[in-house]
């Protein structure tokens, strides 16, 4: 068998050795390596990792070779169990890490470094080795000792302030702010250091030395929330939840959820009268259906779907869906409609989706110690020469030291093919940019796509947008009237420059997903713009793009035609469901994608409330993490092996991806997830929750993990003598009785003002996060102030505005957002005289003599 067909059936990470050492935080990233074919050897410690102590458990009984969790997180990697308080234990991990390509480190600050096993004395030893390090806070900063727990992190981090319900009709918040569930702060950290993990591979291809990683968990939650930072940074605009829909400045009547006659739910976006109307004359109730042209209130934000009609439209899609049964509602013939109708499905119903199973998501594997095999999200894409790796079961503790321990160093691959570079690149900080030679043809749309070229852009790569006025990607919102004068000046909301998606100056939220790019305007629909999008296929090592399936193939773009062009060519894809399946055609945004993955149903309180959703679209962002993933494993397997290839992403499978434990779950107990509110309805820890504290909708979170840490909390709160109520007297009554324990600690927090309280609480030891808000992470967050994670950024006709940093250092390579270009986000057509030069030979007087054509 030759390298490359070795490289494609292990993964695109065959042949590198992961050693992954810590706790929760780490093992998300640690899976999806081993995923992409890496070779991941979990050490954990006597007794075992912490994270076997996680349920749910076989049969509800706790046994740490019986967590579901851990199996969920921990497929496919190797266990050892290695004493590093020993000499002897010591020794072991050193000579496996000798052997090893990365070590990913999520032990507690301080803890390696104390044993002579830290980053910078192991790579000092081992000078090809890669240390991703990650932390709950960073490893330096004013807060970098901080405890936390998944709760705090999002509540810390903006997620939780964005979720929620509507509020009453006098617009008070009536029910707490809702933290999305299961361990989404440690998914949304590792996504992003594992694609960092990668580019760091490519850049040991090219020079032979390994370097420091490290992202800590606060900041790269911070910056996952879409809409409300950047409105307050650019507009001074607050954003409000509002049930199972956008956050926004205004809460909107525009509704997206609706009851089935059985109770279950829908998700309904679409209230274009076109569309609509003839949809409901045959499967709905008919009903007067408006283009909303006579209304006089707007939405303050509109989404694809929701233009050209009322928000009273949805009265009857309510009425319709009530008519229904779950199982009846015709969303498939909705969905051909182009109306992006979907169910809120439950984190198990997709396992048997026939979409899925045909695009291979999901795999069984064999338990041989249950007799059974059981199902798991396996794949996040489809692609082809570097499938997704399965692997076997979760080890059992200790099962694989023999093997590992006869592990040797090797002699390092080397790779096939590296992209030439014909002067390196510096960044602002005046070291090299990790990608060199990489240009990317960016035909990417909205935040999933368009977010994955930005973080290549921050990596070093030559990114150039590709946009034509008819299809613009919408630069809408952000714009403040007056400028970033007026902005600081101001002490309320700014208002915004409207319209925004003609091409002239961007807006802050489009600044913030596309800085660090090139930007050229180009109409492939033309014989000559195909023509020269062609020879720029020559001179690219990807093409990306994220419209909906067929697109690319329509104008003439297909991987069949860019292939025959450049056989090493990269083209990647990002669209709802996947081109490859029955569902390829239909419609879907964020809040669509996340519905029908199950992460919506998985958010809220109890029935009878309905699910809460997210308040944002999450999986743009996550899928952006996802879809740079996916561009980099690929730059890497070319390195290795010589070959391009095609990659068929979609953000629905970023979210099953998440969905293992409640799948588990169902498949081994027959237990289907039920919403536990702010918490997991698997923890332990009581009390656990968010927490109404002095001030209008202030909330803080907290996470009480055992019997000591209540003992603690009781007597911080000054009332001793609950510790002497039998109903809290121990881990489980507290658990058995968490309503009135809520209600309990509601009475105490209440009274108090969120940051003393969280100061307090943290300082005698207890997780404990203030739920905050935009305004608090930009105005009042010394950690990621200490951080840097925001980077200001020139952009043309815009001014100077802050932009999301990446969230990943690196310590040879450093990051920058503004790219090779050193801007933020470019106008429509900005580069085009400077691009078609350096990439076509053509003249400023061609480039004009095309534009009058229509071309470019």
């Amino acid at each position: 068998m030759t390298s490359s067909e070795t490289a494609g059936n292990g993964g695109s990470l065959a042949g590198v050795r992961v050693i992954e050492v810590g706790d929760q935080q780490g093992e998300y990233c640690g899976l999806v390596l081993a995923g992409l074919g890496a070779e991941v050897i979990k050490v954990e410690p006597p007794g075992g990792s912490p994270t076997r102590a996680l349920g749910p458990f076989v049969d509800d009984t706790p046994d740490p070779e019986r967590s579901l969790h851990f199996w969920a997180y921990n497929r496919g990697k190797q266990s050892i169990v290695l004493d590093l308080d020993t000499a002897e234990g010591r020794g072991d991990y050193e000579r496996l890490v000798a052997a090893a390509d990365i070590v990913l480190d999520s032990t507690p600050l301080g803890y390696l470094d104390g044993l002579g096993l830290g980053s910078a004395e192991l790579r000092a030893r081992h000078e090809r080795l890669i240390y991703g390090r990650i932390t709950p806070f960073g490893e330096t900063g004013p807060q970098a000792h901080l405890k936390s727990s998944d709760l705090v992190h999002l509540a810390l981090g903006g997620v939780v302030m964005n979720n929620g319900y509507d509020p009453d009709p006098k617009l008070v918040y009536d029910t707490p702010p809702i933290a999305p569930q299961l361990g989404h702060s440690y998914a949304i950290a590792g996504e992003q250091m594992a694609f960092t993990l990668v580019a760091a591979l490519s850049v040991r291809n090219r020079t032979g030395h390994g370097q420091h990683l490290s992202c800590a968990i606060h900041e790269a939650v911070a910056k996952n929330t879409e809409g409300d930072l950047m409105s307050w940074v650019a507009l001074r605009t607050p954003f409000n939840r509002q049930t199972c829909r956008h956050s926004a400045p205004n809460v909107s009547r525009h509704r997206t959820i609706f009851s089935t006659k059985d109770g279950r739910w829908y998700l309904a976006m679409t209230r274009n009268a076109k569309l609509l109307g003839p949809f409901l004359d045959e499967w709905g109730v008919g009903g007067t259906i408006s283009d909303g042209s006579e209304e006089t209130e707007k939405d303050s934000r509109v989404l694809p779907g929701m233009e050209g009609g009322a928000a009273s439209n949805m009265d009857v899609v309510e009425q319709t869906m009530r008519r229904y049964m779950f199982d009846s509602v015709p969303w498939r013939e909705a969905q051909q409609a182009g109306l992006m109708w979907v169910p809120v499905r439950k984190p198990h119903e997709s396992a048997q989706d026939e979409h899925w199973l045909e695009r291979e998501t999901y795999t069984d594997v064999e338990h041989p110690e249950l007799g059974k095999s059981l199902r798991y999200p396996t794949s996040k894409w489809v692609t082809q020469g570097s499938n997704w790796v399965t692997g076997r079961r979760a080890p059992l503790l200790d099962e694989d030291r023999r093997s590992i321990l006869e592990i040797a160093p090797r002699t390092p691959a080397k790779p096939l093919y590296l992209p030439r570079v014909e002067s390196e690149r510096l960044s602002p900080h005046g070291l090299p940019f990790a990608l060199q030679g990489i240009r990317v043809l960016d035909f990417t749309w909205m935040l999933a796509s368009a977010g994955a070229t930005r973080f290549l852009a921050a990596l070093g790569a030559d990114v150039i947008k590709v946009e034509w006025h008819k299809n613009l990607d919408p630069r809408r919102g952000g714009a403040p009237v007056g400028g970033r004068e007026a902005r600081e000046r101001a002490t309320g909301p700014v208002p915004s420059r409207w319209p925004a998606d003609q091409g002239g100056p961007v807006g802050a939220q489009y600044n913030n997903k596309n800085p660090g790019k090139r930007g050229i305007s180009l109409n492939v629909k033309h014989p000559e713009g195909l023509r020269l999008a062609k020879r720029m296929v020559a001179e690219s090592s990807i093409v990306a793009e994220g419209f909906s399936p067929g697109v690319m193939e329509a104008w003439g773009l297909g991987y069949d035609v860019l292939r025959e062009i450049n056989p090493k060519i990269i083209y990647a894809k990002q669209s709802g469901m996947g081109s490859k399946g029955v569902y390829g055609r239909f419609r879907t945004v964020g809040p669509v994608a996340q519905a029908f993955s199950g992460i919506s149903e998985m958010s809220g309180l109890p029935d009878p409330f309905p699910p809460a959703g997210w308040g944002y679209s999450y999986l743009d962002w996550y899928g952006a993490y996802s879809f740079a993933l996916a561009l980099l494993t690929a730059v890497y397997h070319r390195e290795m092996t010589g070959e391009g290839q095609w990659i068929d992403a979609s953000q629905c499978e970023v979210g099953l991806f998440l969905g293992a434990v409640p799948l588990l779950d169902h498949g081994v107990n027959g237990r289907v997830y039920e919403r536990a509110g702010n918490r997991s309805p698997y923890s332990t820890a009581a009390p656990e929750g968010i927490y109404r504290c002095a001030g209008d909708d202030r909330w803080i979170a907290i996470t009480c993990a055992g019997q000591d840490e209540w003992e603690r909390l009781a007597k911080e709160a000054g009332h001793p003598e609950w510790l002497e109520r039998t109903e809290f007297a121990t881990s489980e009554a507290r658990q058995q009785n968490r309503a009135d324990l809520d209600a309990l600690i509601g009475s105490w927090t209440a009274e108090c003002e969120r940051y003393s309280l969280m100061t307090r609480l943290q300082d005698v030891g207890i997780a404990a996060g203030v739920v905050q808000t935009a305004e608090d992470r930009v105005e009042r967050d010394p950690q990621l102030r200490a951080l840097n994670w925001l980077t200001e950024l020139d952009a043309t006709d815009f001014g100077r505005w802050p932009v999301a940093a990446p969230s990943v250092s690196l310590s040879d390579n450093p990051q920058y957002i503004g790219g090779p270009v050193g801007r933020a986000a470019p106008t429509y057509g900005e580069h085009n005289y400077q691009v078609y030069e350096e990439l076509l030979g053509l003249s400023k007087d061609d480039v004009d003599g095309l534009a009058a054509e229509g071309v470019i």
